[in-house]
């Protein structure tokens, strides 16, 4: 009865462990971001053209592709715009296959390509950053983009987006007869994003050559959507006209006997541009620094 007993006693304790484990397992799971960008599946060279031609792509950019298979973005881009660029890729031999044909086609100095988890990668040298990768890995990679990438640099994503929290600041869709084959839909939507700069915060704006000209502003930020109030005298009132596109930035104040509309750029803790005074007053220069910077 005894041995019964030790029998029993050590019987539940293994199942105790298997059980303990994977609820570790599990909970590593979740916590671990999803890392499948998808099977490879090769991007048509119509599609490749009209993602660099709409992020605008020139000599003096850095394009990385992030899941770059064959490495045909980056090569592309290294030959009909001179750029230079990397490739981020897990799969070795994709990544051999990408280096040799960068060789072959005399662009070795200005394409190359790596083994590397696409989370691990630095992307601050980016201006330009290109994907094709599932919705469920685009989602864990929004914050790293935002974050890392400098503001004004682009974005450009075949087929999905990074859900609503950021929407495109453009998006374009054209019949592709090829990616049926692929995919059982013969069209691509090609998708673009510019950078903003990190404006939330408190800012003290200054008009220039005005007696009353300062405002204290208080911004809320959702990627390039933001929102605020400006104070002065004691008073508050709420942003209007508000965009913001890289470093590009427009709003408007209510003045009460007229409205002020700025423009200008961000440049870090700080801004400047120009103001339209309204009411036959003109313009005036304007300057605005982040408040405990």
């Amino acid at each position: 009865m005894a041995m019964g007993n030790e029998l029993k006693r050590a019987a539940l304790g293994a199942i105790m462990l298997v059980l303990c484990a994977a609820a570790a397992t599990a909970q590593d799971n979740q916590k671990e971001p999803d890392r499948t960008g998808g099977p490879y599946v090769p991007t048509p060279q119509v599609v490749v053209d009209e993602m660099l031609r709409m992020a605008g792509v020139k000599a003096n950019d850095f394009v990385m592709d992030l899941g770059s298979g064959d490495g045909v973005i980056v090569l592309t881009a290294a030959q009909q715009f001179k750029a230079r660029g990397m490739g981020i890729e897990i799969d070795p031999e994709l990544v051999k296959l990408s280096n040799d044909t960068a060789r072959r086609l005399g662009v070795a100095d200005r394409a190359s390509f790596q083994v590397l988890d696409v989370f691990k990668a630095d992307l601050s040298r980016a201006t330009v950053l290109t994907l094709y990768l599932l919705p469920s890995m685009m989602s864990n990679l929004q914050s790293k983009v935002f974050q890392e990438l400098k503001p004004g640099a682009r974005v450009v994503s075949h087929d999905y987006n990074f859900g609503d929290d950021w929407r495109p600041d453009d998006y374009l869709t054209f019949d592709v007869p090829e990616k049926e084959k692929v995919n059982g839909v013969p069209r691509a939507t090609i998708y673009l994003w510019i950078v903003p700069a990190k404006i939330a915060g408190k800012w003290r704006l200054t008009i220039e050559g005005t007696p009353a000209g300062q405002y204290d502003l208080v911004l809320r930020q959702q990627f390039q959507a933001f929102a605020g109030s400006a104070t002065a005298g004691g008073k508050s009132t709420k942003l209007e006209l508000s965009s913001l596109r890289g470093e590009e930035i427009r709003f408007a104040v209510n003045a009460g006997a007229g409205r002020h509309v700025f423009s200008g750029r961000v440049s870090g803790n700080r801004m400047e541009g120009k103001v339209e005074l309204g009411t036959g007053k003109g313009a005036a220069r304007w300057t605005a620094t982040r408040v405990g910077a």
